[in-house]
């Protein structure tokens, strides 16, 4: 079964699959502080409060058994603070459906955020990941990101304490 990646900007039909993606990691895991499965309202809203330099980007892979493409990764640019100084800076998320991870399509996801921050003029890019989550780490350090600190048991989910480890990346 051959198959095909693409990464491009997301559009409000891409809903649905991104809520699919981000949902279980809220019901089942810590990459995400979320504790409420987002409704598909929910999710319209979060995409349209990310556009332009706040980007929502997709990886869709085709294959020769499936009719239509299918979301396989989405990631974003959100404002990484309110106050106006910040205005530079962003923060990156990436999410991989579970029977993609380990292919290279968060790589792809997130050097095309990279493309897009720059092409914004943005100067910095954080990512702030759950404590021992490996995998995003050295996803994130292989495009350049460097841990800057770590925030000890700010989050609190499934009855542990969760530090975030915090990384950056200057464009």
């Amino acid at each position: 079964m051959l198959s095909t990646m693409r990464i491009r900007l997301a559009t409000i039909d891409d809903a649905a699959a991104i809520r699919e993606i981000y949902n279980r990691e809220v019901e089942t895991s810590t990459v995400t502080f979320d504790l409420v499965p987002r409704s598909l309202r929910q999710q319209r809203d979060w995409m349209s409060a990310r556009s332009g330099a706040f980007a929502v980007v997709v990886a869709e892979t085709e294959s020769e058994t499936e009719e239509q493409p299918a979301v396989t990764a989405f990631g974003s640019l959100s404002p990484y603070r309110d106050r106006p100084a910040y205005t530079t800076s962003v923060e990156d998320s990436v999410y991989v459906h579970r029977d993609h991870q380990g292919r290279g399509v968060g790589k792809l996801v997130l050097g095309e955020l990279l493309r897009v921050a720059t092409a914004h003029g943005f100067h910095a890019v954080f990512a702030r990941i759950v404590g021992g989550h490996q995998a995003s780490i050295g996803l994130h350090r292989a495009l350049g990101f460097e841990i800057v600190g770590t925030e000890r048991e700010v989050g609190r989910k499934f009855g542990q304490w969760l530090d975030v480890v915090v990384m950056e990346r200057l464009l």
